[in-house]
């Protein structure tokens, strides 16, 4: 986590709420747009829980939060660079650098590259045929440490 060390043993969704405050003087308006937005997600994510506003999630499930905004972003970068729309991407690009400070670090390619390989053989997977239940294992391992979109080109890398 870059720029967001674990303050005085502060939780992550008390460390993005105060985020807000420092943006807010810093007047930079993207990163206020991002963690604002992130608190919202949060809200919803308490009331889908059916907890109060008041309470707070737990690092693990504000990582979720941000994880799936990281999602959106790159979707949406992906969509308007299909279609030819560079306004559009920028600010985006911009967004998901800031969602991206909040993530652990990830794994790169080769150290998923050795883990795989490694499950590869524990497992006995030898082809396709059990492709998704190679992916599913490997995921459940590299939760939260590894970009899914790297996992799943390792995996069919190995698997042609």
């Amino acid at each position: 986590m870059a720029k967001c060390e674990n303050r005085n043993n502060m939780s992550l969704h008390q460390q993005v709420k105060d985020q807000i405050k420092e943006a807010m003087k810093a007047k930079d308006t993207i990163k206020l747009g991002v963690v604002r937005g992130l608190t919202t997600g949060f809200m919803n994510e308490l009331v889908a829980t059916k907890r109060t506003p008041q309470d707070e999630l737990t690092d693990e499930e504000v990582l979720n939060v941000i994880r799936k905004a990281v999602k959106q972003r790159k979707d949406s970068i992906d969509q308007f660079t299909k279609g030819g729309r560079m306004d559009l991407v920028e600010p985006e690009q911009a967004e998901l650098t800031v969602l991206e400070s909040y993530l652990p670090a990830q794994m790169p390619r080769e150290e998923v590259m050795k883990i795989a390989q490694a499950k590869m053989a524990e497992m006995g997977v030898t082809d396709k045929s059990k492709a998704g239940m190679f992916m599913g294992a490997l995921m459940k391992d590299l939760k939260g440490k590894a970009d899914g979109d790297v996992v799943k080109s390792v995996v069919d890398e190995l698997l042609n």
